[in-house]
């Protein structure tokens, strides 16, 4: 006859051995419950805390799967942003974005991507060099009727270039704009078809040092702590949203990351060496002395958004009629996700 311990454990025994077995069968599927977000990058140096997040590991400790796309621009990410098809963008807000929140398409600009932090400005205006040696151009006020090339209508760096003739007395409509990929600027400089370029790292670090152009002036000296791109949310996913604040402390992680690399005005601080392998791993620039020679853009390393810079840059391009409607951009900024991240990640050291 049983003892009462023992008839205890020959039901205990049994339970707990069939609670280690559901234990056991569930854990393919506990490490398969990680949240698939989907993020729309431009596979661009300035999206360095989305590839660090990444590579580190830090969205995989907030439980997040991230599936990264590559998009041509931010106004291209819109729509899949705004139909479901995308959680996350990141690129540099511009007019056609704008026009796509002016139709309802709702999205949030969350955190900072990109900000010609002083000594950081990665957007810079290069002029010809035979132009700066003949003595043709002395000053910004010498860009009057000139050939410049941007990338496209209402984006940022034509905004460092309005900021730039305003500075002289100049008008936007005094230049000849021509809209080129940026890759096209060095090949533009070569042949000699444009005479100057608003343009960004790497290629003109590539245009001085291939003897091009000269450098004229970076955005940061013109334009301090310009918001030149930023971490947009879906507004579905930022509904979800702890699963946004997870997604946004990885991101702030990343950033803080990114921020310690840079010193005096390159990627030469204390990450630096893996930030520039992750950069080589993400990017089309696998050029890792390039990479030291560039100047980074800057950023922020809470993820504040620079909502007053954005606001000016609207504001010009609705000046040119690229805007359809007014835009008051602090309905579409939203710090809350950053301001939450922030507190749960401490304060940066």
């Amino acid at each position: 006859m049983k003892t009462a311990s023992q008839a205890a454990q020959s039901l205990i025994l049994p339970a707990l051995a069939s609670v280690a077995a559901l234990l056991l069968g569930a854990l393919p599927a506990l490490a398969q419950t990680r949240a698939e977000v989907r993020v729309g990058t431009l596979g661009a140096i300035s999206d360095a805390p989305i590839f660090i997040a990444d590579k580190k590991g830090f969205f995989r400790e907030e439980g997040i799967d991230a599936k990264m796309t590559v998009f041509q621009s931010a106004a291209t990410m819109v729509a899949p942003l705004g139909a479901g098809q995308l959680d996350v963008g990141a690129g540099s807000p511009s007019a056609g974005m704008y026009n796509a929140v002016a139709r309802k398409i709702d999205v949030r600009i969350v955190a900072d991507k990109a900000m010609s932090t002083p000594g950081y400005g990665a957007t810079k205006l290069i002029v010809r060099k035979d132009l700066v040696e003949s003595g043709r151009f002395k000053t910004l006020a010498d860009l009057k009727g000139m050939k410049v090339a941007g990338n496209a209508p209402g984006v940022s760096n034509t905004a460092m270039l309005n900021v730039m003739l305003t500075s002289v007395g100049l008008k936007y409509s005094d230049v000849d704009v021509l809209n080129l990929s940026f890759p096209d600027h060095l090949l533009a400089m070569q042949n000699k078809s444009i005479d100057a370029g608003a343009t960004i790292e790497p290629i003109a670090t590539l245009a001085v040092q291939g003897g091009h152009a000269v450098e004229i002036m970076r955005d940061d000296q013109i334009y301090p702590n310009h918001q030149i791109a930023t971490l947009i949310y879906a507004e579905d996913f930022a509904k979800k949203r702890e699963l946004g604040v997870r997604f946004m402390k990885a991101y702030v992680r990343g950033i803080r990351f990114y921020v310690k690399a840079l010193k005096d005005g390159r990627l030469a601080g204390e990450t630096a060496d893996e930030v520039i392998d992750i950069l080589t791993e993400y990017t089309p620039v696998k050029n890792k002395e390039l990479l030291r020679k560039i100047t980074p853009t800057g950023m922020d390393p809470d993820g504040k958004v620079n909502s007053a810079s954005l606001q000016r840059d609207v504001d010009f391009y609705a000046s040119q009629g690229l805007v359809e409607t007014k835009v008051d951009v602090s309905k579409i900024v939203d710090s809350s996700f950053a301001e939450e991240a922030v507190r749960a990640l401490g304060p940066f050291k």
